[in-house]
């Protein structure tokens, strides 16, 4: 399993897409001052890894543009994508089949049906195989406590509108819910959105393309805390 860093330009836009993605020894050897440097009005980037090409469209991002927040700059920066660098790695090694993309100064970590957190079918309640996934995903969290969670639910095409949002948002709950009643996370830590069958990232008209489509989005960004914490490290304050 790569973890993949996305180099972003911000542009003036809000939610500017992905322009390039390198792999797992790029995350090693990437500049964190390049990736902390950029200053943005929201983490477009972000929202990008996590709605596919569909930015702009019915569920835009807005809500989690303000969740996610804008990019630090200059040494600050350059801290932050150090700690969140080092999180991303740890994901990876303790969750070798997810996703994990380090975007601008967060984290976006994938679970599909392929990869560690899925539902049954029309199900939104988590698995014993999700469990050992989400208990070790817990684990590392637990490690770094000055950042926010963003859950994001998804469904594929089949069924109708209203019911896939239903079940998107019923299945974003039930992995918020077992982090803060089952793992003890912080409520305040975390917000979750769901968009049903809207923001595809592949094909619906194949079975691969579905399975794909059927995910959720575990996002994580420096809080206030430790944005703080890093400009006060840099003398930035």
């Amino acid at each position: 399993m790569k973890t993949l860093i996305k180099k972003i330009s911000l542009v003036t836009i809000a939610f500017a897409l992905i322009t390039n993605l390198t792999s797992c020894e790029a995350t090693k050897n990437a500049s964190n001052k390049d990736k902390g440097a950029v200053i943005g009005a929201a983490s477009g980037a972000i929202l990008g890894a996590i709605i596919g090409n569909n930015v702009g469209k019915k569920g835009d991002g807005g809500e989690l543009g303000a969740v996610i927040g804008g990019v630090v700059g200059g040494t600050a920066g350059v801290l932050i994508g150090n700690k969140m660098d080092k999180q991303a790695q740890e994901i990876e090694q303790e969750i070798p089949g997810a996703k994990v993309e380090r975007v601008d100064q967060g984290i976006v970590v994938t679970f599909d049906e392929n990869s560690g957190v899925y539902f049954d079918t029309n199900k939104y309640n988590i698995n014993s195989a999700s469990q050992e996934t989400l208990n070790k995903l817990t684990g590392v969290l637990n490690q770094y406590p000055d950042t926010n969670i963003l859950v994001v639910g998804h469904t594929d095409s089949t069924g109708s509108d209203e019911y896939n949002m239903t079940l998107s948002k019923n299945r974003a709950n039930a992995v918020t819910d077992y982090f803060v009643k089952t793992k003890g996370l912080s409520s305040s830590r975390l917000t979750t959105e769901w968009f049903g069958e809207e923001q595809p990232i592949a094909d619906n008209n194949t079975v691969e393309g579905r399975a794909q489509n059927r995910r959720v989005n575990i996002v994580i960004v420096p809080n206030e805390d430790m944005i703080e914490a890093a400009k006060k490290e840099a003398g930035e304050n």
